[in-house]
Parts: structure tokens; sequence; C-alpha cells
């Protein structure tokens, strides 16, 4: 149904419940309205009964790590996002536009004094520091943005990535990929590197082809509620032809709502509209695929 224009800055309401519980593979509880304890009571009032809070800067991988360990239901990941790098390192290229969340959009308001290679280093020691904490299951968002980075932040953006990359495999944990309008250079460094055992593409924004590259790779896809999207054919198509066991679903909230609530504000509560669209296109019994959503989720983040 069309959503009243009155009502789009307002919560959706509550889906239909899940009947077999599922988790939230990727979200942001800390760019959310509310506290978390709602957020968290609200999502399993549905059956998403866990979620995975994902860092994008220090500020907000200090925070996953905190929250991770003061909850049961939360897990961590900590990471410089691909448009974070390029920012230490040069102040801020690429401009200073807000958080878009398409493909899990990340860019700050207002630009910052340059602090070049030894600045990044520093930062990514603290990443690195924070990646060794138990709660903390992966290292992720990291990955390539050039929709919006331009040349002048690639050079910083890839050598965070190798980094990050590093970090996850000494200290075992799961890598989560950002991708935007990067596929062939993504996939390109990670296998010049070298990908974790367990890598997870989050908001996958590639076709069937690519689904099919990844599944060869064992990496796992993670689909957003931009699946729901008419213009996501692409995203259909990969639903479609990705290997069950590497399929996980999420928010990346506050962004990417699915329909029929586009543009107003997404939460881990909403997974269960995704998990419908996702199963229609499977054209599988929600359960069928709540099930291995939820056993897939576990076994990516080893939690």
């Amino acid at each position: 149904m069309p959503v009243d224009d009155r009502d789009k800055n307002a919560a959706p309401p509550l889906p239909e419940p899940l009947r077999v519980p599922v988790a939230d593979s990727h979200t942001h509880l800390d760019m959310q309205s509310g506290t978390v304890e709602e957020a968290l009571a609200k999502a399993a009032s549905v059956g998403v009964t866990t979620v995975v809070q994902v860092g994008c800067d220090l500020k907000g991988s200090r925070w996953a790590a905190e929250t991770a360990a003061a909850y049961d239901a939360v897990h961590a990941t900590v990471a410089l996002h691909p448009n974070e790098a390029p920012r230490i390192v040069h102040g801020d290229p690429g401009g200073t536009s807000q958080p878009s969340g398409a493909g899990g959009g990340w860019s700050r308001q207002g630009a910052r004094e340059p602090g070049g290679d030894a600045a990044l280093d520093e930062a990514l020691a603290e990443i690195d520091r924070l990646a060794a904490l138990p709660q903390v299951k992966g290292v992720g968002e990291t990955g390539l943005d050039h929709f919006r980075t331009g040349e002048e932040g690639k050079e910083a953006q890839e050598r965070s990535f190798r980094a990050h990359i590093e970090i996850a495999k000494r200290h075992g944990k799961t890598l989560v990929i950002h991708d935007r309008d990067a596929h062939a250079d993504v996939l390109r460094v990670l296998k010049e590197e070298g990908a974790p055992e367990r890598t997870v593409f989050h908001c996958y924004s590639g076709d069937a082809e690519m689904a099919e590259i990844c599944a060869r790779a064992g990496y796992y896809m993670s689909f957003a509620g931009n699946v729901t999207f008419k213009n996501a054919q692409n995203l259909r198509d990969a639903v479609a032809v990705a290997p069950l066991e590497l399929v996980l679903v999420e928010t990346d909230a506050p962004f990417l709502t699915p329909v029929p609530y586009r543009g107003r504000p997404n939460a881990p509560y909403l997974v269960p509209v995704t998990v419908r669209a996702m199963a229609a296109v499977r054209g599988i019994d929600e359960d069928t695929l709540a099930g291995a959503l939820g056993a897939n989720t576990a076994r990516a983040f080893g939690y």
C-alpha cells in the first residue's frame, strides 16, 4: 500500500512475526532513534533475536564492542569504513555528504584536518586492538567504495582494506565487506591477499553472475531491504541463484528500508519484510528460509 506523505518520518508498523527466529546480520543501532533495549525488544517481538552491530569509524567501533559486551543478543564488528580511510589520510576528499545508505552508505558531514599515513596506521592499530575482543565477531565494514571516493582517495581505501583483511585473518574473525561500484577491485584484492575463512558481502550489490563467483569462493551474501526496490532486479536475480547456505539477511538500518516503507526509518524489526520478499523470489516458504538464515548467520560470525 502507498505510504501517506504525512507519515514519511514515522516508524513503520510491526510486521507479522516470523515463526522461525533470524538475525539481522548488519545494523547500525548507534544511528537509530530510541534505546538499544527498545530496538532489541521490538526486534525480538517479531522473531529477530540477534543483531550484528557494525562499526564504521573508531568511535562507532568502540561503541559496537561496548554494546556487544553488554547485551547477549548483540555481536560486534569493528572497522574503518572505506570512505573513512581517505578522510583520515587526506582530510575529506570526495565531498562531505550525509550517509545515504545506498549500498551501505557512510559519509560524515564536515572536513577534517589531513592526518597522513601515520594517522591511518594509528587508527588501524586501534581497530586491531578491538578486533581481539571476544564479543567482536568480525572486522568490517571494510572494502572499497568508488561511488563516494574519487581517484585521490583510492590508494588510502585499498591500503586500509588490505590491512583489515590481515587483521581479520590474524584474529580469526569474519571479514565484512562494503562494496559499492567496486566489484572487480574488491574481488581482486581478496584474491591477492587471500580472504579470511569467513567473508560476508554486506548489502550485496552485485548480480547473478557475481553471486556465482562469490559462491565458488564460499563468500556469504547478505541481502538488505533494497532487494524489494523496483529497480533492483539484479539483486533478486542474485537471491535466486545464491546457494541457500551462503545467504544472510540484514537491514543496514537506519538505511535501505524495504518497500512499502522506503524512505522511512529502518530498524532490525523490519527484517521479516525482507525475509518474505526473499522467500518469494526463491519460491520457498518463509520458515525454511528463516531457518537457513538463522543458522547461516551464526556460522558466518562464529557465535
